[in-house]
């Protein structure tokens, strides 16, 4: 998927020394760390949210593959919603009355939403789902590698964000990216989202608008 990434970037004809800001979320992170090792010299800025060098589990052995059966065994349309929505969003934020003004809450909206991008069978199939579980157990960078990204990228330009209270990703996950990118006091910039899920975008988007853009801003100017 980097390499897709990569052939569509040259395509569109950005392919100048630091002209690229990389942002990606989740399996976006870690295709965004994917791509940055193949061409780091290009990478002006690079936004890993949500994200993981690697996945391990942070809840017991048990409970992580009760966890991973559970993701393929088929479930009513209601019950799917309600455990995406309490490993994707706070429940504060989705207890929350709707941002937009047309459901009694966030989480009615994003329910809403769900719904209605399932009804396009092409585009959200079971085969989708499976392929993109599968490719984000099988990323793995190791520290070795976290270590040359940081090297090549360099570290002032790479921006780690994170929910603190994530269960799809959890933050233990961001903190590793962190540390083994180089950590903080080698030029890293860590943000932790506090009482922030993995859907960052939708439960945090104005602030994060403004973390992300203020880091472009900072990075353009290296």
């Amino acid at each position: 998927m980097a390499k897709d990434t990569l052939e569509l970037i040259d395509h569109v004809g950005w392919t100048s020394q630091r002209q690229l800001h990389l942002v990606g979320i989740s399996l976006g992170g870690m295709i965004g760390q994917e791509l940055a090792l193949i061409v780091p010299e290009r990478i002006a800025s690079l936004t890993l949210m949500s994200t993981a060098p690697r996945l391990f589990s942070t809840v017991g052995f048990f409970q992580n593959l009760k966890d991973r059966i559970d993701m393929f065994v088929p479930k009513p349309i209601d019950v799917q919603l309600e455990s995406i929505k309490a490993r994707t969003f706070s429940q504060s934020w989705l207890d929350e009355p709707d941002a937009e003004g047309h459901f009694p809450t966030n989480g009615d909206r994003w329910a809403a939403q769900e719904v209605t991008k399932r009804q396009n069978v092409e585009g959200f199939n079971r085969r989708g789902f499976v392929l993109q579980a599968i490719a984000a157990n099988w990323h793995h960078k190791s520290a070795a590698q976290l270590k040359q990204l940081g090297d090549q990228v360099g570290r002032n330009r790479i921006l780690v964000i994170h929910g603190t209270v994530d269960q799809m990703i959890t933050q233990p996950h961001g903190e590793l990216l962190v540390k083994e990118l180089g950590g903080e006091e080698k030029g890293v910039t860590r943000c932790m989202a506090e009482g922030k899920g993995h859907g960052l975008p939708m439960e945090w988007r104005r602030d994060l608008t403004k973390v992300i853009a203020r880091f472009v801003e900072e990075t353009g100017r290296l």
